[in-house]
């Protein structure tokens, strides 16, 4: 994977509120059919300009593939605050030039990172069944698919994080061995 980044001109980031407006762009350049593949339907400009906007509005975590400036891919992070367990809705969109160049898959690894950190246990995607580019995807990361109502539908059980404490222990352990070496 890093070797298709290190080819790539962009950068992987994450955007800020002040990017909604070059987001918002990214989403409008799709066309149609990649439009509908992220929406999972055909939907106007007015629709995502407004969708856009709510991302930004609810806190939404927007990852982004930037590139001269402008948004060119985007990975979100919606929380399911209905879920028993911390869960969330992602999503995902490539700008049709750029599609087949591992930037989904850069973004779906910054997005799982994000998430894990954010204390998600588990992650859903919801696609047509005919994106094969999302399903292939979202299998690479261990999705488990399923067909329900026309859709296709995968959950990502994230492991759990390791015990703070324990970590902490290490990180002391490694600190006092380095400092006071035996003799």
């Amino acid at each position: 994977m890093a070797s298709q980044f290190e080819r790539l001109p962009g950068r992987i980031r994450q955007l800020r509120p002040s990017d909604r407006r070059e987001f918002r762009d990214h989403l409008l350049r799709l066309d149609p059919a990649s439009r509908r593949d992220r929406f999972n339907g055909g939907l106007g400009d007015a629709y995502v300009v407004a969708y856009a906007e709510r991302c930004f509005a609810r806190g939404t975590t927007v990852i982004g593939y930037v590139e001269d400036g402008r948004v060119r891919g985007a990975a979100e992070l919606h929380d399911c605050p209905d879920d028993a367990e911390p869960t969330g809705e992602i999503a995902f969109s490539v700008e049709p030039a750029l599609q087949g160049r591992g930037i989904g898959a850069l973004l779906f690894e910054r997005l799982l990172t994000h998430a894990h950190a954010l204390g998600y246990v588990r992650l859903r995607v919801t696609t047509h069944p005919e994106n094969a580019r999302m399903r292939s995807l979202a299998a690479k990361f261990d999705a488990h698919l399923n067909f329900h109502a026309g859709e296709t539908v995968g959950i990502i059980e994230l492991d759990p994080v390791p015990a703070i404490r324990g970590v902490w222990s290490a990180l002391a352990s490694t600190a006092h061995a380095w400092l006071w070496p035996a003799r």
